[in-house]
């Protein structure tokens, strides 16, 4: 049985990944502050004698008695919203918190993987984006707490496995979708949510920027194939199937059946403009790639959205 910690175990994909983990022979300890993530996301876990949730901001040291196998670092802000609310509390997770873990990882001789994300490549320049492409990022814009503090964490598990023999592994997280997203201003659930409130859809800017959605449980599968490989990365995860943010908005209405107009709003600051991930890496050291539609993961989520709202 590994035993297994995941921190940001109580938010989006944190809590999908504790699901998954505890269907095997598994010992999960899930560690999130509840600032992002809630304890809604994990009620169904609750009671398992193998599932151990803790109260813990992840930028303060962290005590385990025993043994742990894996480390899966999911904990941080991952929405524009929170970036320019709250951009302290997005740069420390990724970089205080992952020294720690690392720490931990060292002291332990534990594997830690760190989901990374596809900011670091910033606004890309070159398309669609593969590992090797070093981004075009704005370190002062309001979204280099993120970006800056990810692409860190990146270099900070580098230099760990280089110095220390830490195994690491890099997951490059693209634009992830599903049951138990927050509304927080980020696009699938911000939409969901209009439309079966009748409200107009809002769409920053002029909806022709591009993003590649992939669904939740897709996007587990591949963290869960990369720790299993012990490749170090970085490796992209994500859908390559690239979509226009009106071409989803449009989707959103036929799936709701809502006949909310789109308004569109101001564009955000350094929003990038095209975003599809080369994802050949995953398929050739992972045999991993998506499964599931767009169409199909969007009915799934505003399922969720639906009987949340009753």
């Amino acid at each position: 049985m590994a035993r297994i910690l995941v921190t940001g175990g109580a938010g989006f994909i944190g809590s999908h990944l504790c699901e998954r983990l505890l269907a095997g022979p598994n010992e999960v300890i899930s560690v999130d502050d509840y600032t992002i993530g809630t304890r809604a996301n994990l009620e169904h876990l609750e009671g398992r004698p193998n599932f151990f949730p803790k109260r813990h901001d992840v930028t303060k040291p962290l005590s385990l008695a025993g043994d742990v196998d894996e480390i899966y670092h999911m904990a941080s802000p991952a929405s524009p919203d929170h970036f320019e609310a709250k951009p302290v509390e997005t740069a420390l997770p990724n970089s205080v918190g992952t020294w720690l873990l690392l720490e931990m990882a060292r002291a332990k001789g534990s594997r830690l993987l760190f989901a990374s994300t596809s900011e670091v490549y910033g606004d890309p320049l070159q398309h669609p984006q593969n590992e090797e492409y070093r981004g075009n990022v704005s370190t002062t814009g309001p979204r280099a707490p993120y970006d800056e503090s990810k692409r860190f964490g990146e270099a900070l598990c580098l230099a760990y496995m280089r110095q220390h023999g830490v195994e690491v592994s890099i997951a490059r997280i693209f634009n992830t979708y599903g049951p138990r997203m927050a509304n927080d201003g980020r696009v699938v659930p911000a939409l969901v949510v209009q439309a079966l409130r009748g409200e107009p859809l809002t769409v920053h800017g002029d909806g022709r920027q591009t993003r590649s959605f992939c669904y939740v449980s897709d996007l587990v599968d591949g963290l869960v194939a990369l720790m299993n490989a012990g490749e170090p990365g970085p490796v992209n995860l994500g859908s390559p199937v690239e979509t226009t943010v009106l071409a989803v908005a449009e989707k959103v209405k036929a799936v709701t059946g809502s006949s909310s107009e789109v308004s569109f709003a101001p564009g955000r600051p350094d929003d990038p403009a095209r975003r599809q991930p080369d994802i050949r890496r995953a398929a050739e050291l992972l045999g991993w790639k998506p499964k599931v539609s767009l169409d199909e993961g969007l009915r799934l989520t505003v399922d969720y959205f639906r009987h949340r709202a009753r």
